[in-house]
Order: C-alpha cells, then structure tokens, then sequence
C-alpha cells in the first residue's frame, strides 16, 4: 500500500529534525527549515516509511529524496519505493544524492545503479576561519571590498537579528524585491517568498541572522542555521547593490560573530546562474558537496 505523503508543517520540525540527526549530512536540504520554506513553493511532501524519512517531489512525476535514518530502514524503504514505483509502472528515481548515499547503494546493490551528477545543485563548502579572517593572497581582493565598505561607510555597524530589528529586515527585503524584478521572475519571486518566511518564522524556525546598518539604515541582511555537528549552513542573504562592498561584509561579519563554533560553512549552490558562481568560487571554497539524480541502470526492471 502506498504511504501517505504530506506538505511538511511547522509542527512536524521535532519529527523531521529527529530523522535528520541519526544521518548529519553537509547537503544543505538537510534541515526541517530547508524543506518546509520550500516546499510552500514546490510540491514536496513527505511520510515516514520502515522507520525512514522520505520526501517526495510530485512537481513532476514522482521522484523521491534519499531516505533519511539508520542505514537499515532505508534499505528497507528503497526497496519500498522500488516496488511503488514498480505498481505505479514509472521508473524509480532518487534525487539529491550525495556521494556518501551512492556509495551506500552501491554496497546493497551493486552496479544495479548509475548516478549523474548536477554541477548546479553543488553546495559551496568553506573553511569558517579562513571566511572570517579572509587571509591570503587570494582572499586579498575580499580584504579590499571590506576596507572599502568601511571607508565609503564610517557609521557602519553590525547587530544579531531580534525581534528588535526583524520588523526592519523585512521591509529592507520588500524594497530589495522592488528593485530586482521578482515579480517578473518566478524563480526569484518563490526565492523572496523563502526570504520573507524565513524572518518572518526566524525564532519558529531556529534561525540565527545578521544586520549590516549604515548608520540608522539597514543595507544588508543574512539567516542560517546548524546543518551538522561542524557546519553551518547560510540560506538566505540579500544586500543592496549600490552599497559598494555590503555584500562581502555582511558575509563576514556574520561567520565572524555567529559561526565561529564551526568548522566549515555551507553557502549553498549556485543553481547554474555564472555570476552567482564565479562569486562563490571567488571565496575559494575548501570543497563542494555534490548532489546527483539515480536511476535504475538499464531503465525500468
């Protein structure tokens, strides 16, 4: 009998948090805020099969996640979702794939699976020291960005998000949406939609956050939260463009003040866009976390 799968709600955070912790992954989906933010845009849902968390995208087709929980029941639940997909006559297929989960397969079922990996959906990895202090010669270009910003701004500041200021954060993002052409681009209007969830639930959702001000202003803002034992995962970030240097400031002052109790922050992908990614690799990236799409080697069986 197929499980019955549903939108994740915030009273299922200490049911999905529970499954996340018996698998700590680096992939930034791993989190209860993750996957409930999104799928308010995308129609993900989830159930729990043999004692594993599974998460399915009905957006098109019927593709699920990576089982999550001990390495037992999600060898039992993939081969739950083998015979489902075998009843529904459609090929199986797992996305968000790590290494580390291909591996696992591959020791179950050997060379029954291929993998293929999407350079887009690669979270960029960094070493939380070397985000913080940007020393080096090849962080010297970062260096000089900050030294600008503090120069060009002399009444800047940097604060904790609170419920003092989110009220501001907010409104900051709404002029930010206005400026970037989001009602006109679905991809960043659901992305605003995250961001503007993400401070409204920040406290709900266990979020920590950063405010960059110049002087009363606020110009750049920043939310994340733990995604394992040593790393930190940032997910949203948003600074006006015409403040030269807010960006790369915001970014350090937060990994500065929030992060240092990590080993390694995870940025995100760069979801194929070249700016984005000449941006992120330009911080110099200690390694990427690949993510990939499995299918059944040979089609359908």
């Amino acid at each position: 009998m197929i499980p019955e799968f549903k939108r994740p709600e915030l009273e299922d955070k200490e049911l999905i948090d529970y499954y996340f912790a018996q698998a700590p992954s680096r992939s930034c989906e791993r989190t209860f805020a993750n996957v409930y933010l999104w799928s308010r845009q995308y129609k993900v849902k989830y159930a729990i099969l043999h004692n594993a968390l599974v998460f399915r995208d009905e957006g098109d087709g019927h593709t699920y996640a990576y089982p999550v929980g001990k390495p037992e029941a999600v060898k039992a639940a993939l081969e739950e979702l083998m015979k489902i997909c075998e009843d529904e006559d459609c090929e199986f297929g797992l996305y968000c794939v790590t290494p580390e989960n291909f591996s696992q397969m591959e020791e179950w079922y050997p060379g029954q699976f291929r993998i293929e990996y999407d350079r887009d959906q690669a979270d960029y990895i960094y070493e939380t020291e070397k985000l913080a202090t940007l020393a080096g010669k090849k962080l010297h270009g970062k260096r000089n960005h900050i030294n600008k910003f503090k120069q060009l701004y002399p009444d800047w500041s940097y604060e904790s998000l609170s419920d003092e200021n989110v009220e501001e954060c907010f409104q900051m993002a709404l002029k930010w949406r206005n400026s970037n052409g989001c009602n006109d681009d679905p991809e960043k209007n659901a992305e605003m939609c995250v961001s503007l969830n993400s401070l409204r639930l920040y406290k709900e959702l266990g979020f920590k956050g950063g405010v960059l001000r110049n002087g009363e202003k606020i110009v750049a803002f920043t939310v994340g939260e733990e995604l394992c034992k040593d790393t930190f995962v940032v997910h949203i970030e948003k600074a006006f463009a015409d403040v030269q240097g807010a960006y790369p400031m915001i970014n350090q002052q937060f990994v500065e003040h929030e992060c240092m109790d990590y080993t390694y922050v995870n940025r995100e992908d760069d979801a194929g866009e070249e700016g984005l990614r000449k941006a992120k690799l330009s911080y110099r990236p200690a390694f990427l976390e690949e993510k990939g799409f499995v299918t059944r080697i040979g089609g359908q069986q």
